[in-house]
């Protein structure tokens, strides 16, 4: 009984040992437990910061690119502004070298109705038949450097019958324009037709011109008369010498021009009542004035220039005779 008494209180001490180390053993693994758990809190919580860190990194980069971006954009809005900007500039320097050129091209031509003068292509373009002419200035005037080639007898009754080319061969009207009666040069019956003054005109007729007279040149042109013609002659070095000056350098039988004015005047001849005469020796142009001491009023003034004299001639001759024209442009 002694014996199961002992007995009993070993297994009892045995258990109470065996107790105390299972709750060592657990506290153990409670610590450990907390300890890994706390650790792994830490990581996570230290993961998390980083997520975090890393994520406000991540959205002060995104910032700073929408930051740049905006700053991008914005300059390349100004750019835009900048290039429109220069681009309206540009358009409106365009513009005014534009008008600039426009206005000098205004200043350097004139156009009427009926004709355009260009100052600097020194050319007279005649609308009524679109024919163009060289001009030459010498002095203070300006003259064609051509002669007449119109022939409209519809717009310009005073042409029927009263115009030719020499030899009736077209080709020579090209380069040598067309011979006129005196009527039809100062265009009588226009004259005859003005609601004012209205003068009879003509072979025959004294109608005592005075004045400018356009006759059959192009609006803002008009026939010379002997006035403007001595004028020329003093413009060139006097009447002695203008035949030289003002024939041109080729073209001539013989003494052939120096054309030192660009009036090149040909030798394209003239035509009487009937006959076509002296191409190659004649340049014969009409103008404005009437012979006034004409008994019969039947001539007119006319300048003339001759192959084998250096001079000018400035004489009279029969209206009815067909002779060149030149056209003076008006003063302005």
């Amino acid at each position: 009984m002694k014996h199961f008494s002992i007995a009993a209180f070993s297994f009892a001490l045995f258990l109470v040992a065996c107790g105390g180390d299972s709750s060592s053993i657990s506290a153990g693994d409670s610590s450990t437990e907390a300890d890994s758990s706390s650790s792994i809190v830490s990581d996570d919580s230290k993961e998390s910061s980083d997520s975090k860190s890393n994520d406000k990194v991540a959205s002060s980069s995104s910032v700073k690119k929408v930051e740049s971006s905006s700053s991008e954009k914005k300059t390349d809005s100004e750019k835009s502004s900048s290039s429109e900007k220069s681009s309206g500039d540009e358009t409106k320097s365009s513009s005014s070298k534009e008008t600039t050129s426009s206005s000098s091209e205004a200043e350097s031509s004139s156009s009427l109705a009926g004709s355009v003068y260009d100052a600097d292509k020194k050319t007279l373009t005649d609308n009524r038949d679109g024919q163009v002419y060289k001009t030459t200035t010498i002095g203070d005037q300006i003259w064609m450097a051509e002669n007449l080639n119109y022939a409209d007898s519809s717009e310009t009754p005073s042409l029927k019958g009263k115009n030719w080319c020499f030899d009736n061969d077209t080709a020579k009207c090209t380069t040598g324009g067309r011979l006129y009666t005196w009527a039809a040069a100062i265009d009588s019956v226009k004259l005859a037709a003005a609601a004012e003054n209205p003068l009879d005109c003509g072979y025959g007729k004294a109608c005592s011109l005075e004045g400018k007279v356009q006759g059959i040149c192009p609006e803002g042109w008009h026939l010379p008369d002997t006035t403007e013609w001595h004028k020329l002659f003093t413009a060139v070095g006097g009447q002695s010498t203008a035949g030289k000056m003002l024939k041109s350098a080729t073209g001539w039988e013989e003494g052939n021009g120096s054309d030192d004015y660009s009036f090149s005047a040909l030798p394209v001849g003239w035509r009487d009542f009937a006959l076509f005469n002296k191409a190659g020796q004649d340049a014969v142009f009409w103008s404005a004035t009437e012979k006034t001491d004409d008994t019969f009023h039947t001539f007119s003034y006319i300048m003339e220039l001759n192959y084998n004299n250096e001079g000018a001639y400035l004489g009279n001759d029969s209206k009815d005779y067909g002779f060149s024209v030149r056209c003076l442009k008006d003063a302005e």
